[in-house]
């Protein structure tokens, strides 16, 4: 594990992360997929990427007769059938109503889109008022490039009021990509991988959790729980 420094600012992941969707995308990509089989590794390598991305990704990859505009449609026209009901992650309510509680400054950098975002966090509104503001790297026009890329982290640290320096600001991830570009970003990097990651594919990350509900916040200068 890496050595740890205090930090002023948070900025979460929420695909995976905070908001459990990841077996959502996979069922939505199967569908539009077939006859193609789509596995959740393959899935996994292009979380954080932003929506065209992963759409021209996979018409190249699986040699589609359709164009990614066309892919990322069809993708979107399933959203309002399967995102709606979408739960929170084990321990993010807990984490992110603690950090709110003791004014420390958090925010959501995701390399989803608007449309999809309001679908996922229709059931969620107070959980998400607690953030001081949300990125999505699909939607957004200063956000040039998804994850693995830095962008939308520098993007997401830039909007805080008082500019932190990336070095003080933590960021929580459970894919690849989005380590990658907290590092690139020079930000400390909490990952919460899912269980059938490879453990190969972690090594970038500050600190390695198995869930939120092991992340002791005392440990990055940060206030810890009462309990």
């Amino acid at each position: 594990m890496a050595s740890l420094t205090p930090v002023t600012h948070v900025i979460f992941d929420m695909d995976g992360l905070l908001l459990d969707t990841v077996g959502i995308y996979l069922e939505a990509h199967t569908r539009v997929l077939a006859p193609h089989t789509i596995t959740w590794e393959r899935l996994m390598g292009e979380m954080g990427r932003s929506a065209m991305e992963v759409s021209c990704n996979f018409c190249r990859d699986y040699k589609l007769d359709i164009s990614p505009k066309e892919y990322n449609r069809r993708l979107r026209d399933l959203y309002p059938e399967v995102f709606p009901g979408t739960p929170l992650m084990s321990g993010a309510e807990r984490l992110v109503r603690h950090l709110h509680k003791h004014k420390v400054p958090i925010a959501i950098a995701s390399g989803g889109a608007k449309d999809s975002y309001d679908l996922k966090t229709t059931n969620h509104g107070e959980f998400i008022s607690m953030f001081k503001h949300v990125v999505l790297a699909s939607s957004d026009p200063e956000v040039k490039q998804g994850k693995p890329s830095p962008d939308v982290f520098l993007v997401c640290a830039g909007r805080f009021p008082d500019k932190p320096d990336p070095s003080k600001c933590l960021v929580f991830e459970d894919a690849p990509n989005g380590v990658e570009a907290s590092v690139a970003a020079g930000m400390q990097v909490v990952m919460v991988p899912d269980p059938r990651l490879k453990p190969e594919l972690t090594t970038g990350a500050t600190q390695v959790l198995a869930s939120l509900e092991d992340f002791k916040p005392e440990l990055f200068g940060l206030p810890p729980y009462e309990e």
